[in-house]
C-alpha cells in the first residue's frame, strides 16, 4: 500500500502467527496513571500521575477508571506533542462490561474509536491494532489506551469490597491504573517491529483465584510459536515480559517452556510481579488486570528504553477470558496472550 508520504507499508506474515511490521510503527507517545496501592509499590517513580483517591474526584469506582484513561492518553498526547483531533483511531478497551471504562472516559476527545477485550492481554492486543493502522496506511496517527480498577473489577468479578471476602494465596491484585501509546511512523524510536496474535487454550482451569495458572499455557504456546516462526532464542532478547501471570503463573509458564527446551528465566520479568512489593504489599500471588500491563509498560518498561537499559524486547500480555456468567456456570477459563516485539530502530 502506498500512503499518502508516497512509503510504501506492508503486514508481511512469518512461519504461522507471526505479523512483520516493515516500517516499524515508533511509540511517539505514552502516558501511565496508577493509583494509591501501585504507588506504595517499586515503580512509583516512574508514574506519570499518581491518584491517590480511588474514586479520583467522581461518584463511583467505573468512573473513576474512565478518568484513569483520560488522563493516561492525555500524557501520552503530551509527550507526542499531538493534539487529539490529529488521532485518525483509538484502541482501547478494559474489564468492564460492554467496556465503559473506554467509551466513557475517551467521549471527550472525539477521536475515532474502536473498542477492545482481550481481558488483561488487552494492552498487547490495542497495541497490536494500533500498529497495524499505521504499518497499513489506514492511519496516520492511533493511539491505544488500557485500563483497571481494583474495586471495579472485585465487584464485577468477585465479590464486592464491602463483602469482605478471603483472598486465596493463588490470587492476585487487580491493579488500578492505565497506560497509552500514541503510534505514527518516524524514522527512529522504540518501535513496534513483530507482533504475534494468540489463540484460545483452555487446559481445563475454573478457579477463579488462581488465574495465573490459566494464562501460562496460552503464554507458552504463544512465545513458542513467536521464538519458531522468527527463528529466534530467548537469548535474542534483552527481556521477556508477560503481563500478568503473577508468582503462580510465571512458575507454571516456566515448567511449560522447559519441557520443551525453552529456558527463559534470566530473561523473564511479570509486570504483576515488578508493579507490586510483595514482602510487605498484600497482594498475594501479584498483580494484574488491564491496567497492570499498560501501566507498567507505560512507566518503568518505556523509561529502560529511554535511558538504554533494553533495546529489543517481548512484550506479551495475557488473559483469562472469563466472565461473571461463564464462571457462575461453572465454566472453565480459556485464555489468551499476545506478543509484541518492542525495540530501537
Amino acid at each position: 500500500m502506498i500512503t499518502a508520504d508516497g512509503s510504501f507499508c506492508l503486514l508481511k506474515r512469518t512461519g504461522a502467527y507471526t505479523i512483520e511490521f516493515e516500517n516499524q510503527p515508533v511509540i511517539a507517545g505514552w502516558g501511565s496513571v496508577a493509583g494509591k496501592k501501585e504507588a506504595e509499590g517499586p515503580l512509583k517513580k516512574y508514574f506519570d500521575k499518581i491518584i491517590y483517591d480511588s474514586y479520583d474526584g467522581c461518584d463511583t469506582f467505573e468512573q473513576a477508571e474512565s478518568m484513569f484513561q483520560g488522563e493516561a492518553l492525555e500524557k501520552a498526547l503530551e509527550r507526542s506533542k499531538i493534539h487529539a483531533n490529529e488521532v485518525d483511531c483509538v484502541f482501547a478497551g478494559d474489564l468492564l462490561n460492554q467496556c465503559i471504562g473506554s467509551s466513557f472516559g475517551l467521549m471527550k476527545f472525539g477521536i475515532p474509536y474502536l473498542g477492545q477485550y482481550g481481558a488483561c492481554s488487552t494492552m498487547a492486543q490495542s497495541l497490536i491494532m494500533a500498529a497495524a493502522a499505521v504499518e497499513s496506511g489506514g492511519a496516520e496517527i492511533s493511539a491505544c489506551v488500557t485500563s483497571s480498577h481494583f474495586a471495579s473489577a472485585e465487584r464485577q468479578y468477585r465479590f464486592p469490597l464491602e463483602y469482605g471476602g478471603v483472598r486465596t494465596p493463588t490470587a492476585q491484585w487487580t491493579v488500578t491504573g492505565a497506560g497509552s501509546c500514541i503510534l505514527k511512523n518516524l524514522k527512529n524510536g522504540v518501535c513496534v517491529a513483530r507482533a504475534t496474535v494468540g489463540r484460545i487454550v483452555d487446559l481445563g482451569v475454573s478457579d477463579a483465584n488462581n488465574m495465573g495458572a490459566a494464562m501460562a499455557p496460552a503464554a507458552a504456546q504463544t512465545l513458542e510459536c513467536y521464538l519458531e516462526d522468527t527463528k529466534t532464542s530467548p537469548e535474542d532478547y534483552d527481556m521477556i515480559i508477560t503481563g500478568d501471570l503473577g508468582e503462580v503463573g510465571s512458575k507454571s509458564l516456566y515448567d511449560l517452556l522447559e519441557r520443551d527446551g525453552i529456558n527463559i528465566r534470566k530473561q523473564h520479568n511479570d509486570c504483576g510481579l515488578m508493579i507490586f512489593e510483595r514482602s510487605n504489599q498484600d497482594v498475594h500471588s501479584g498483580g494484574s488486570g488491564c491496567g497492570c500491563a499498560a501501566s507498567v509498560l507505560c512507566s518503568k518498561i518505556m523509561d529502560d528504553f529511554q535511558n538504554g537499559i533494553v533495546q529489543n524486547i517481548l512484550f506479551m500480555a495475557t488473559g483469562a477470558l472469563m466472565s461473571p456468567t461463564s464462571s457462575g456456570q461453572g465454566a472453565n477459563i480459556p485464555s489468551i496472550a499476545h506478543l509484541v516485539n518492542i525495540k530501537i530502530k
